[in-house]
């Protein structure tokens, strides 16, 4: 997948340009660039803003876009009206994801647009936007209004999606105590994602977000999970964030393989499908994801805890570790054993309406019987390995779903396998 960054040089590393390629590599992107400014910035002082000549920025950009297939573009700093003009006769006709993200001032204080080219980005760079993520400060700046009781967040956003932005997120427009809420204007559907707050200036934040925005949408993800994503890994860099300066401490963000990404990604998909807690099992719910060729359940990504029901919402109770599953990823290792393709699993709650749906489709099932359990496999505590072995031995094809109907004190299961976590989630929409 190749990411482009048009935007600002910091040489600090903390924003601009290296803050997205740091993201688009730590998610096995190829970050490709195109510099509209060289700014001279530390983590404690903003000095100087040099923006490059339109020559230039016109024949950066071209020799981009004629040699790269680009699946998705950020568009940070852009200063002038002579940039902002540049940019939009190049990009105008392409049809791939366009995240803007309208930065106006330096976390270190420093300008980094023109008020005159105010207008030109409202003209020509917003209607570019797939999605839009301005935090408060620059959706005031934007439409020239302060957001209060009478010109509220959504009234902000509609007019900033009026100026031809597709979407609209205003970022950290709701602050309560340990929460902090950005407002989405979806088309017509206004909804907040909500998560955590940690108390702490950081330099960086916006820019890894808008950054993981367009990593997720060039994924074929949605606006709302591209941004639940972006969230999380911005939540998680300002955690991680580091002093590598004498100012404000840098956000970073760690290197994620791409096991551990999509298996997220695809979690995070799971929780938001509709009545999804009517499948979540007494023992809850893992979903697993392997690297290639595992040995043990410590090659196997899962979720130190479980996927949990709380009233009629699933939650995800525990961090995505390695060795973090032991049954389901069992039940995975077994699989692949046999049919090295499959590489992700997760168990289900046993419902007879399932597993009729589940043979009307037309999907590989295999079940075995707990009943008949061998004692000695049940002393050594094996009874996953042992019953996938049994319901697989005969088989020529890889299974889609594995089922048993339980035994004495032992609850029924489905466990459902797929080649990736995305595979598993097309396969969970087709039978609930």
């Amino acid at each position: 997948m190749n990411l482009l960054s048009i935007g600002g040089s910091d040489p600090s590393s903390g924003a601009g340009i290296q803050s997205d390629v740091k993201t688009f590599s730590s998610l096995n992107a190829y970050g490709l660039t195109v510099i509209t400014a060289i700014t001279g910035q530390n983590t404690s002082n903003f000095g100087m803003v040099e923006p490059v000549s339109k020559k230039i920025l016109k024949n950066q950009l071209e020799s981009i876009i004629s040699d790269f297939k680009i699946d998705g573009i950020k568009i940070g700093m852009v200063y002038n009206s002579e940039i902002i003009k540049t940019i939009y006769q190049q990009l105008k006709k392409l049809k791939i994801p366009i995240v803007v993200d309208p930065v106006v001032k330096s976390t270190t204080g420093g300008m980094l647009i023109e008020k005159s080219a105010i207008t030109n980005f409202q003209k020509f760079i917003i209607p570019l936007a797939t999605i839009i993520t301005p935090n408060k400060f620059e959706a005031e700046i934007l439409t020239k209004m302060k957001i209060n009781s009478k010109n509220t967040p959504e009234k902000i956003a509609k007019i900033l999606q009026k100026m031809g932005a597709k979407n609209v997120v205003i970022t950290g427009i709701d602050i309560k105590e340990n929460k902090v809420s950005d407002l989405v204007l979806e088309n017509n559907k206004r909804y907040f994602i909500s998560g955590k707050k940690i108390l702490k200036t950081t330099h960086g934040s916006g820019c890894i977000h808008s950054a993981g925005v367009t990593y997720a949408l060039a994924k074929n993800k949605s606006i709302k999970e591209s941004l639940e994503f972006a969230k999380q890994i911005t939540f998680d860099s300002i955690k991680n964030s580091k002093k590598v300066g004498d100012g404000i401490v840098i956000t970073e963000i760690d290197k994620q393989d791409q096991i551990k990404t999509e298996l997220s990604m695809a979690i995070n998909e799971f929780t938001k499908i509709k009545n999804i807690y009517k499948n979540i099992p007494e023992c809850q719910t893992n979903f697993v994801y392997a690297q290639q060729k595992p040995r043990s359940v410590k090659d196997v990504l899962g979720i130190s805890g479980r996927i949990v029901k709380a009233g009629q919402e699933v939650i995800v109770a525990g961090d995505l570790s390695y060795g973090g599953s032991k049954h389901v990823a069992t039940a995975l290792l077994t699989v692949n054993k046999k049919f090295p393709k499959i590489f992700s699993a997760i168990n289900l709650k046993y419902q007879e309406k399932t597993i009729s749906k589940i043979k009307k489709l037309k999907l590989t099932v295999h079940s075995y019987d707990r009943k008949i359990e061998p004692k000695n496999v049940k002393i050594k505590g094996s009874t996953i390995g042992w019953g996938i072995k049994t319901a697989i031995k005969n088989s020529k094809k890889s299974p889609d779903i594995i089922y048993h109907k339980g035994d004495f004190g032992k609850e029924p299961m489905i466990i459902l396998f797929g080649e990736t976590p995305n595979k598993v989630i097309k396969k969970i929409m087709k039978i609930i």
